[in-house]
């Protein structure tokens, strides 16, 4: 097959689509998956397969896919990253005035996605969102890098930015106030909560025969359903 790289530098479509059919995954062994000794609960399990693929040497675990919908019914996706995960569910933080934030206020429901290469596994979460108060939201920020929160003291998430020069300017009047007062406030900063009404454990097999189990609460004060996925 020849090449179309133009003379600037573009990739043809002959070089894009023998690139994405000559990709491989799962070329080294995986890890079983007994469902039958899984517990009873997805929390336990989700930390198990976290601290499993962190382990195991998979970049960045912590990050996952946000899936929101906006007033319209349009669906979104970013990744952003967890913050904990625990009895009340799985956490995340953003600006309330941000896109995610305002989707998240019209409708308060979402789904979150794990995808960990290295050992072949995704998590899926559906559940309902509540955002957090101001004092749990500040001590969200509070523990986080000089960066993070001068990324928060710059704000205007998801606007319209009329040039990178204003970005330069804005951020580094952030990261000096950021390194000047360590405790400022940036008041739209919101941590999330996702409280989990089904949570998928997706086990990959080199021969397509997936395990998936998925843990279904059919109301919040009901125990969890148990239930095997065709792949």
């Amino acid at each position: 097959m020849t090449s179309e790289i133009s003379e600037n530098g573009e990739i043809g479509p002959d070089d894009f689509h023998a690139t994405l059919h000559s990709l491989r995954v799962w070329d080294s062994p995986l890890p079983g998956f007994d469902t039958g000794a899984a517990p009873g609960e997805p929390l336990t399990l989700f930390r198990e397969w976290f601290v499993h693929a962190a382990r195991a040497g998979q970049l960045e675990p912590h990050t996952m896919s946000l899936a929101t919908v906006d007033g319209e019914g349009r669906p979104d996706v970013r990744t952003l990253m967890l913050h904990d995960a625990d009895a009340r569910g799985w956490h995340f933080a953003s600006h309330a005035t941000s896109a995610k934030g305002g989707q998240l206020a019209l409708r308060p429901e979402a789904a979150l996605g794990f995808y960990w290469p290295t050992v072949g596994r995704q998590v899926r979460i559906r559940g309902r969102v509540t955002a957090c108060g101001p004092e749990e939201s500040r001590a969200d920020l509070a523990v986080r890098s000089r960066g993070a929160l001068a990324a928060a003291l710059t704000g205007r998430q998801s606007e319209v930015l009329e040039s990178a020069e204003d970005l330069l300017r804005a951020s580094e009047r952030a990261w000096e106030r950021a390194g000047a007062e360590p405790d400022a406030p940036a008041p739209t900063w919101t941590r999330y909560v996702l409280a989990p009404a089904e949570v998928e454990f997706f086990q990959g097999d080199a021969a397509r025969r997936h395990t998936r189990l998925r843990y279904r609460r059919p109301a919040e004060d009901t125990d969890w359903v148990r239930e095997l996925l065709w792949p």
